[in-house]
Order: C-alpha cells, then sequence, then structure tokens
C-alpha cells in the first residue's frame, strides 16, 4: 500500500516520530492536535473553549492542505482531560461542522501533552 504524508506549516509541526497526517488508500489519518499556535508552537490559552477551536482549527488545516475540507472527516476522537468539558466540544463542532457530523468518540483521560485539556485526532474519506 501507498503511503503519502500531508505536511502543512499552517498547523503545528510534528513534535515526535510522528506525520502531521497520512493518506493511505481511500482515508486519511490526522494525528492527534493539540492547542498549539502553528507560528509560535505555544499553547494559546488556558481557556477551554479557545483551545478546542484552535484543536479545530489545526485540523481544518491540515484537511485544506490534503485538498478536502472539514465536511469529509468521518471520525473524530476527542480526549479530554476533563468530561465535564464535554458540552463546549459540542459547541465547537456545532460551529465548525455541518450536517451530518462525523462519527465520535470521546475518552476521559489524566493527562496530555504540555498539559493541554483537550487533544483530538480525526479520519477523513479521500475519495
Amino acid at each position: 500500500m501507498n503511503k503519502k504524508v500531508i505536511i502543512t506549516d499552517k498547523a503545528p509541526e510534528a513534535i515526535g516520530a510522528y506525520s502531521q497526517a497520512v493518506k493511505a488508500g481511500n482515508l486519511i489519518f490526522i494525528s492527534g492536535q493539540i492547542p498549539l499556535d502553528p507560528s509560535t508552537m505555544e499553547v494559546i490559552s488556558p481557556v477551554f473553549s479557545d483551545q478546542v477551536e484552535q484543536v479545530i482549527k489545526n485540523i481544518d488545516e491540515i484537511v485544506k492542505e490534503s485538498g478536502k475540507s472539514l465536511d469529509d472527516i468521518v471520525k473524530i476522537t476527542v480526549y479530554l482531560k476533563n468530561l465535564e468539558n464535554f458540552q463546549a466540544v459540542n459547541q465547537a463542532m456545532e460551529k465548525f461542522f455541518t450536517k451530518p457530523y462525523p462519527a465520535r468518540a470521546a475518552v476521559e483521560i489524566s493527562k496530555l501533552p504540555k498539559d493541554v485539556e483537550i487533544e483530538m485526532d480525526a479520519i477523513v474519506l479521500a475519495h
């Protein structure tokens, strides 16, 4: 199977042994994104609603680089330090996504990179 790496400087650069995204067959797998400003590589804000919006913006930039849009995302996984923030995730998704919304899983975990409150990864249908 051929794999194609997708990279954009409009989203945070990979800070480890991984790619921002990889296209394999008809799917694009976007690595977990945290709320980093791509230009500074710093966490954008301690405010949860700001963090979730930045994560979605980072995912959006990677999706755009692949020639697709947020509407082509079929699955999102949300990692939260506190499940009580789940409603804010729903509000942000309603702001950025249109129906039908992607399938989604959400899990609470104890720690995330740079001690952020949220991380999201995504799978995109590449047709």
